[in-house]
């Protein structure tokens, strides 16, 4: 499948993954004709347990990336997967496969969490040529930003108050090294203002 060859082989690769009714960004890394990646408790991964295919999707958007990791309405359309009995959205290079997965407990900082270790065996793929908008090494910032702040969300449900903290400050640095870059985008506003509530909530 010609798509796979963006993928290098080892590399982590950050995209979109589509389910039964969800949104999510994911890291994905190619091994072979396969994609692998992990998915933690939530709508992604007991749909997956359901219904066991996905659509990965292929985007430069940090923005939307951000989005879907925080819950946030996305402004995009959707439409039927060629192979599969899913939807894919519409104007983003994508392939779609099935899922097969094996349910496992992992313990980290956090304490211990349910996971599903994934592996992605596509069935159709294609390329949408598109205008690629550069990155900007604010970007790279903005989403580091979010990768923290969701990581923050969960110290704060376990009441993991040092880890809580140790992310917070990771995200206030970001977001002063977001500004010195240039960045501009309000979600950069946004992510800051969650962690500060949710840091005032754990302490």
């Amino acid at each position: 499948m010609k798509i796979l060859g963006l993928f290098e082989e080892g590399k982590v690769y950050e995209v979109l993954l589509v389910t039964k009714s969800n949104v999510t960004p994911i890291g994905i890394v190619r091994k072979g004709n396969y994609l692998y990646f992990k998915l933690f408790g939530g709508k992604s991964f007991r749909e997956v347990k359901e219904h066991p295919f996905g659509v990965v999707h292929i985007t430069q958007d940090v923005e939307l990336l951000i989005k879907a990791a925080l819950n946030i309405p996305i402004d995009v359309e959707f439409e039927d997967a060629k192979e599969i009995p899913l939807r894919k959205i519409k104007k983003l290079s994508w392939v779609e496969g099935k899922i097969e997965f094996e349910e496992t407990e992992i313990e980290d900082e956090f304490g211990k969490s349910k996971v599903l270790k994934c592996k992605f065996i596509p069935l159709y793929g294609e390329m949408i040529p598109s205008i690629i908008k550069p990155l900007s090494r604010a970007d790279y910032v903005l989403l580091e930003m979010a990768v923290h702040l969701t990581r923050l969300f969960v110290a704060t449900r376990r009441h993991k108050v040092d880890v809580a903290q140790k992310l917070y400050s990771k995200i206030w640095q970001g977001y002063q090294e977001y500004i010195r870059l240039g960045g501009k985008s309000e979600l950069a506003e946004k992510i800051m203002g969650l962690a500060l509530i949710s840091v005032r909530w754990n302490s």
